[in-house]
């Protein structure tokens, strides 16, 4: 499932991951490190709502 954060719109896609965090392809949004920020804007994962999906 995707999360879109709510502050900027930037949508976390688990088969992606982050690279810019170090965060490989394949990492679920709750196995996401506690510390873990939105690349875009920098807030925390409370911010963020899972995507609908179609």
């Amino acid at each position: 499932m995707k999360y879109k954060c709510m502050v900027c719109e930037y949508i976390y896609d688990p088969q992606v991951g982050d690279a810019g965090s170090g965060v490989a392809p394949g990492t679920a949004f709750e196995d996401l490190p506690d510390d873990w920020v939105c690349p875009v804007c920098g807030v925390d994962k409370s911010q963020f709502e899972p995507v609908a999906q179609e």
